[in-house]
């Protein structure tokens, strides 16, 4: 994402997306309590909002996707629980973490938030991984190898010149700083764009 695109794509054109009542778990970082990133991504939907093709990513969903765990209906409740427990004991190990953000990041897919420093949340994605692949016997996916944290302001759902769409956000917004102290177990039912999200686990960091 460092290396600025040509073309802006539709995300969702050729993508697998779940069944309307098919529930996928995802270990999320949520940004709903920090206003520092709410203020943020307005500034950044504001600018764009006048672009057709461009999903906006609800506020109070703005995110970081820590570890696509799978569907939930292939893991028992008893797996689900020792998950969430695990977590628990694992994160408890680990301090709040300070964030920053302000560098904007292009994809032909979508428009992100970039995190420094680049390897702060490393910590919390070992420990979910960790927790995931001794409860379920799985490690868990991730969207891209490495894995690169990051908010997603807006997905592309149309092929369109991004030059103009990068002239207009920029590649830097007023730089905040916030403390990461707490991770969610999220079921995202159906298609991703629909937003039927609900926390079933909140797991906080430090002892």
């Amino acid at each position: 994402m460092n290396s600025l695109p040509s073309q802006m794509a539709n995300r969702w054109e050729c993508r697998a997306e779940s069944a309307p009542r098919q529930g996928k778990l995802h270990w999320h970082i949520l940004f709903r309590d920090h206003p520092q990133v709410q203020a943020l991504a307005s500034i950044a939907q504001d600018r764009l909002a006048h672009f057709s093709g461009l999903h906006f990513t609800p506020r109070q969903w703005l995110h970081v996707t820590t570890l696509i765990v799978g569907f939930a209906e292939d893991f028992t409740a008893t797996e689900i629980d020792d998950m969430i427990a695990r977590a628990r004991q694992l994160l408890s190990e680990i301090p709040s973490i300070k964030i920053v953000f302000g560098k904007v990041l292009y994809h032909p897919e979508g428009i992100v938030l970039g995190i420094r420093p680049d390897n702060a949340l490393s910590p919390v994605f070992e420990a979910v991984r960790s927790a995931t692949r001794i409860a379920t016997g799985g490690d868990g996916i991730t969207e891209r190898q490495p894995w690169t944290p990051h908010v997603t302001l807006a997905y592309s759902t149309s092929v369109q010149p991004a030059s103009p769409i990068i002239a207009a956000l920029g590649r830097e917004l007023p730089s905040c700083q916030v403390t990461i102290n707490r991770i969610n177990l999220i079921v995202q039912e159906g298609a991703e764009r629909l937003w039927n999200w609900r926390s079933i686990a909140e797991v906080p960091f430090g002892a």
